[in-house]
């Protein structure tokens, strides 16, 4: 929970014509959070239920599309929904240690769309599971579903995908911080007979699921990112992304985990 000062700082930075990445990166808070303030400074009462957007008789999207749509990402990156013996579920994403801005964003992101619900972070060897718990989880997300989400269709539901269209650099970083990296990848070439290393960067999107790759693939193609299938023992597994424009975009919506 940020103080009223610190929620206050980071807008003010933002209206001083600041990035949110750069903001975020100076007072360590996430950008979804940010981005939350801008529409309500005021901390949200946790000891008051939320009700579900999905639930009402008028169903919803969620109070902040941008933080689902990186949530929605990481779920479907590294993401699983169980179900406890009372009737309620718990959202529960592996995020590893080497990225502990990726853990906070994570849990931000979690508490911002279920307010209520107290988020925690589970130590494993090597990484934190951050886990909340709430009934609604499959009404949020309702890919979940019994077996791993490579052996069963993954689609979006109309109101998802108009989400994704409106935040789609927010869902492919979600998708990036769960299943990708960018990497410098290097070669040699000849130069005045010289043989010269050739350093460059690139994205990798690695996902056994062929409808979560196709999410990436197609929200990258709305994008205007160029991109290429790298294979596995002959099967599509990873997506590249290494144009120099198409790593400048990334890189400016993106940018590598921290």
């Amino acid at each position: 929970m940020y103080d009223m000062g610190t929620r206050k700082r980071a807008l003010a930075l933002v209206a001083q014509g600041r990035s949110l990445n750069s903001v975020s990166k100076e007072t360590g808070v996430s950008r979804s959070a940010i981005r939350s303030w801008q529409i309500r400074i005021e901390p949200l009462d946790r000891n008051r239920a939320q009700p579900c957007p999905r639930c009402c008789d008028a169903p919803q999207g969620p109070s902040d599309p941008a933080a689902y749509a990186y949530l929605l990402g990481l779920y479907l990156g590294d993401g699983c929904i169980s179900r406890l013996r009372r009737g309620a579920y718990f959202l529960r994403i592996a995020c590893a240690d080497a990225w502990p801005g990726l853990i906070d964003a994570c849990a931000e992101a979690m508490q911002i769309l279920r307010p209520a619900n107290k988020v925690f972070r589970v130590q494993r060897q090597g990484c934190q599971y951050v886990t909340c718990y709430s009934k609604h989880w499959p009404c949020l997300f309702p890919q979940h579903g019994p077996g791993k989400k490579h052996e069963r269709p993954i689609v979006l539901e109309p109101w998802q995908q108009e989400i994704v269209d409106a935040h789609p650099w927010e869902f492919i970083r979600g998708l990036i911080h769960s299943d990708g990296c960018r990497i410098i990848n290097w070669t040699t070439r000849p130069v005045d007979g010289v043989c010269k290393r050739y350093e460059y960067p690139r994205y990798f999107f690695t996902n056994m699921s062929d409808d979560i790759r196709r999410l990436y693939t197609d929200t990258l193609d709305k994008l205007g990112i160029q991109w290429t299938h790298c294979t596995r023992n002959g099967n599509p597994y990873n997506i590249s992304v290494a144009k120099k424009a198409s790593v400048a975009l990334m890189d400016a919506h993106v940018g590598p985990k921290y």
